[in-house]
């Protein structure tokens, strides 16, 4: 049998691992002490268990339909594979990473636009203001969320005081 439709093939063989993962880990595996599984229960009482083992099962079902898609020999359509695009991955990441750094040094406001651009810059549509525009919006949003509406301790401005200590550990 040949692979006439990779993408829709390595779509579902994804959807069959996370699925198979998910299963297994709720359901545990006797003798193996860390993965001791979680108490199903039954349809009307649910142990924490239940709901993961049985998405996990429909996400594995789910992934052998779509992977048997793939597997037509007489595709219309290819579906090249497209290359892997590390560049968007890197900024996102690196965008997040920067954010947990900075959110206790220069504060949600800064650091939530800092998030943004950052992120911004993996797509291949950068357009600084447009991107800002939104950056100041969201950092607004989160701030009349987060801080003003559940009240989490979260400092919206740089703080002095870390700031020191950033200097003094810098040297």
């Amino acid at each position: 049998m040949k692979i006439g439709h990779p993408k829709n093939f390595w779509g579902g063989m994804l959807f069959i691992v996370l699925g198979l993962t998910f299963a297994v880990i709720a359901r545990g595996v006797p003798g193996v002490p860390f993965l001791p599984g979680y108490s199903m229960g039954t349809p009307a009482r649910m142990g924490p268990g239940f709901f993961p083992f049985y998405l996990g099962v429909l996400l594995t079902l789910l992934g052998v339909l779509i992977s048997s898609t793939g597997l037509k020999t007489h595709a219309n359509d290819p579906g090249k594979v497209d290359p892997f695009h590390w560049k968007p991955i890197f900024w996102v990441l690196a965008s997040i990473v920067a954010f947990g750094l900075l959110l206790k040094v220069i504060g949600m406001l800064l650091s939530g636009i800092l998030l943004v651009v950052c992120a911004s810059i993996g797509s291949e549509d950068f357009k600084l203001r447009r991107v800002l525009i939104l950056a100041v919006c969201l950092v607004i949003f989160c701030a009349l969320v987060f801080v003003v509406g559940l009240k989490l301790p979260i400092p919206l401005c740089p703080d002095v005081e870390a700031l020191q200590q950033y200097r003094v550990c810098r040297g």
